[in-house]
């Protein structure tokens, strides 16, 4: 299963492409997607149209993106919801399901902590990715998302094995 992994950000999306087989994860690619300056709604336009070049360039099977806490300031926490929009909206055209995760939930799955800092994350995402090149810190998140639904792809299809088993 391919899994692409983003990190919503009105500025700078990051994203991540992982493979996974079994409980084996694999590194694809993983980037960042830079919005153009200018008002908000070109700035839209530009990581939708940079996030459509990556999910069809890598054609991922599923998609996981990270949810957005509410910040101190409204109009940025609007603004980073509109580019969460973006981020829902280009797997859901391509026909991809989409897997929503809290931030401490995909920390405590990299990490094994919910509130572990980006220099943790990055390390255990190295870790579980050996070789990998990381493009920046949005990057590091994105393919954390990623491994985080690769971890409840696995257990929901033992689930849903164990129910068939029980049942046959």
């Amino acid at each position: 299963m391919r899994i692409i992994g983003i990190d919503p950000g009105l500025r700078n999306m990051g994203w991540g492409v992982v493979d996974t087989a079994g409980t084996r994860l694999s590194h694809v690619a993983n980037g960042v997607c830079m919005s153009r300056t200018g008002d908000l709604a070109s700035r839209l336009l530009s990581l939708h149209e940079q996030l459509t070049e990556v999910v069809a360039q890598f054609q991922p099977d599923t998609a996981a993106v990270e949810q957005t806490f509410v910040n101190k300031d409204a109009v940025g926490t609007l603004k980073l919801g509109q580019a969460r929009g973006i981020a829902l909206l280009v797997p859901a055209q391509a026909g991809l399901s989409i897997g929503e995760y809290a931030p401490n939930a995909v920390k405590k799955a990299v990490v094994g902590v919910g509130h572990a800092d980006k220099q943790q994350v990055d390390h255990m995402v190295r870790m579980q990715l050996p070789g990998v090149q990381i493009t920046g810190p949005d990057a590091a998140d994105a393919l954390a998302i990623a491994i985080c639904h690769s971890f409840h792809a696995q257990s929901a299809g033992r689930l849903e094995a164990a129910v068939k088993r029980a049942t046959a």
